[in-house]
């Protein structure tokens, strides 16, 4: 048996494997399938200051190799997690990344003041729209990337940050280096590329919202090549996230530089997803003799040009 322990920012997780946020819930339903404490995390769904009823209907769309969602960070609010599930997530083992998400910095530093010490690591979903620069999204432009960064950290006084990257930018490597420069503990990445499907009876967007986030299998590529792009431009450490449905996705990502990752949209697919790709990476490391799963990060070889 492969140790398949990581450790980011002093935190231990049992294996790099972590569901990803807005696709786990709080972890409850998942749990009655099988035992959650057996992955090495839950990024929960993304926390706002006070409740949020999301978009109007219809708000995910499914096309081929990916799905389109525009939720609208449907949650119950910060306050609501804290009082009635950080408790339950808590006992079952696992690693509690709180997700959250503002409208203005302070939205940002007042949710992370609630959580700080609260919770394992807080992630940092910077792909909402700042409604005080015109509804451009924090996670565009390294000089907001960073500035948010740092109020949240200040917020996060005691807990490890994640900075979680939007690829809809035009350098990941500069927003990574933004996030570190404003005191990330860690990056992950990516978030959502934004798309459209369209009714073509109706010549109209299947979305309500228009556009929304895509994500799935027919993401991966680009997620591998921007995983690797910010872990060449930074030293803390990256989780890597997109598209990945089994083990051997997973172990792009390791290789390409990230220490764990995240799945997401193959949980809709297949909901014991995660204990499958655990098992494929004990298997595939045993069978290449990789003692720790650690070992993988980084490990990515060049083709000579």
């Amino acid at each position: 048996m492969a140790n398949l322990s990581v450790n980011i920012c002093g935190v231990q997780l049992k294996n790099p494997v972590i569901a990803a946020s807005g696709t786990f819930g709080f972890g409850r339903e998942f749990n009655e399938l099988y035992d959650i404490g057996t992955i090495g995390g839950v990024s929960t769904k993304g926390l706002t200051n006070e409740v949020r009823l999301g978009n109007p209907v219809p708000r995910i769309a499914e096309s081929r190799g990916v799905i389109l969602n525009a939720v609208g960070l449907q949650n119950p609010g910060v306050e609501h997690f804290i009082e009635y599930d950080l408790e339950w997530l808590k006992n079952t083992g696992t690693c509690v990344i709180a997700n959250v998400a503002g409208k203005t910095l302070d939205d940002y530093k007042t949710i992370c003041e609630k959580l700080d010490g609260k919770v394992d690591m807080i992630e940092l979903n910077i792909s909402c729209p700042n409604v005080k620069s015109g509804g451009m999204a924090f996670g565009i432009k390294p000089e907001t990337v960073e500035e948010v960064t740092r109020v949240a950290k200040s917020g996060a006084k005691n807990t490890p940050l994640i900075v979680k990257l939007s690829p809809n930018v035009e350098s990941i490597a500069e927003n990574a280096k933004a996030a570190e420069r404003g005191g990330a503990d860690c990056i992950s990445l990516i978030n959502t590329l934004t798309g459209m499907a369209i009714d073509i009876e109706r010549r109209k967007p299947i979305i309500a919202n228009n556009t929304g986030g895509v994500s799935g299998a027919g993401v991966k590529p680009i997620a591998v090549r921007m995983v690797y792009e910010a872990s060449q431009a930074v030293k803390i450490p990256v989780i890597g996230m997109g598209g990945i449905t089994c083990a051997e996705d997973a172990i792009e990502f390791l290789m390409a530089g990230a220490t764990a990752v995240q799945v997401g949209t193959a949980n809709f697919t297949d909901p014991y997803a995660m204990p499958k790709i655990i098992k494929g990476l004990n298997d595939w490391c045993d069978k290449h003799n990789i003692k720790n799963v650690s070992e993988l990060t980084g490990t990515l070889q060049l083709n000579a040009r």
